[in-house]
């Protein structure tokens, strides 16, 4: 069931990430560096500490050799090692186009003062 979840969420983004007149894949990648400067900072309320730690922990544990199921398994192996990377990206690319459209308000409500 989590796999089919999984699953569901990293369609659910692409789609997303595919519509016209949102931003695209290579858009979201470069925001990341800022999105994570912007929440360590406290200045970006769309997102927890706590929540960029769980990210920090999945790029840690793929790129970790140690696994909760070791990757000599076969396919079982290599398999939750995709499932957190699908997590990963899902949250990542998500999470970065929510914090450019936060992005863009703040610019223009700085622009264009009310």
């Amino acid at each position: 069931m989590a796999k089919a979840a999984r699953a569901a969420q990293a369609w659910r983004v692409y789609r997303q990430v595919s519509q016209p007149g949102s931003p695209g894949l290579a858009a979201r990648l470069r925001t990341v560096p800022r999105m994570v400067g912007a929440v360590t900072r406290g200045q970006y309320p769309g997102m927890t500490k706590g929540k960029l730690a769980m990210l920090g922990l999945g790029v840690v544990y793929i790129l970790s050799p140690i696994d909760v199921i070791p990757d000599f398994l076969a396919l079982v192996g290599v398999a939750d090692d995709f499932g957190v990377f699908l997590w990963l990206m899902a949250s990542l690319l998500g999470e970065s186009g929510r914090y450019l459209d936060w992005e863009r308000r703040n610019i223009q409500a700085s622009v264009f003062p009310s």
